[in-house]
């Protein structure tokens, strides 16, 4: 059906701690004063991306995912969802301090089919930006203790963070984008969130948003465990490819093009994000411009492609 990219049109959603960004560096035509997620690569039923060309176009990528699995290799009832969400954050104040299910706990307690492990890649960091990433609760018990009195600055671990920085974020562990951050997350699709610590922070109606302490404590990770991801770097032809996390549930890389290389396609699809520079794409001879802030999926129907400019991608598969 389709021997071309499948280019999406992003969904955004509105968050109190959102801004500007994602239209003053990308471009996009946000609804919201505070819009805080862009999700460019969605099939969740929270939003799902629209298609914006070919025979799919003006339908969903969940619809594409229901009806017509032929374009991402899918068997018959082998995966449950389309397994995969990318979202651009803004963060013009501090997130929420949060922790994620795995699949086990989420299927069973939540009847989802997806836990959700993520990543994140920086894609800018104002000066003396910082992320939450992990605990110092050396048990279980203590972690529930210093939960219960409030001790975050004692308990929760933060680290500095800049533009180019990476990291892996599996499901139960703790963490938080510090305000001054744009990152661009690529996760199992899946919303599931247990919101630990919230600033005290207040709505327009003067209410303190929920959180959920019994379910962290018991999807919380302890002791902390340390994502060592070891990324490798390689060239073909003018493309430098550096390959940021290889697990279970996705793979994820950064390319940064300087001329021409020819690829073929090595997975049964492709997720692919321009977060700089422009370039064009060519696939059985035709050619499409793409650039900063451009989306799209290379379906298993695409054998061979061309990439030519100057920009850098975060791309990713299952």
């Amino acid at each position: 059906m389709y021997h071309e990219p499948i280019f999406l049109q992003p969904v955004f959603q509105e968050r109190i701690w959102g801004g500007k960004k994602l239209q003053t560096e990308y471009g996009y035509d946000i609804p919201f004063e505070k819009t805080g997620e862009a999700w460019v690569i969605s099939a969740h039923p929270n939003g799902a991306s629209v298609i914006k060309n070919g025979p799919l176009e003006g339908r969903t990528l969940a619809d594409a995912w229901n009806d017509h699995g032929e374009l991402f290799h899918k068997q018959a009832d082998n995966q449950e969802a389309y397994p995969l969400l990318v979202k651009i954050l803004d963060a013009d104040d501090d997130l929420s301090v949060q922790v994620h299910p795995n699949d086990t706990f989420a299927r069973e307690v939540e009847d989802h089919p997806y836990g959700k492990t993520e990543c994140w890649y920086v894609l800018s960091a104002e000066p003396d930006s910082k992320l939450v990433i992990g605990h110092h609760a050396s048990n279980r018990e203590e972690l529930e203790s210093m939960m219960d009195a409030g001790e975050w600055d004692d308990l929760l671990q933060y680290v500095n963070v800049q533009a180019g920085d990476f990291f892996y974020v599996p499901s139960g562990m703790i963490h938080a984008i510090g305000k001054g951050i744009v990152i661009l997350e690529t996760q199992q699709s899946s919303d599931i969130t247990y919101r630990v610590y919230d600033y005290d922070r207040t709505d327009v109606a003067g209410k303190k948003r929920e959180l959920h302490l019994d379910r962290a404590k018991q999807v919380t990770t302890v002791p902390h465990q340390k994502s060592n991801v070891g990324q490798q770097e390689s060239m073909v032809e003018d493309l430098k490819i550096k390959k940021l996390v290889e697990e279970s549930y996705f793979t994820v890389y950064h390319w940064e093009l300087n001329g021409k290389v020819s690829r073929k396609l090595e997975a049964d699809f492709l997720q692919v994000s321009v977060v700089d520079g422009r370039a064009e794409i060519v696939v059985d001879g035709k050619a499409f411009a793409i650039e900063k802030g451009s989306n799209f999926i290379l379906p298993y129907g695409v054998k061979t492609y061309e990439l030519s400019g100057e920009a850098e991608f975060v791309v990713s598969h299952i």
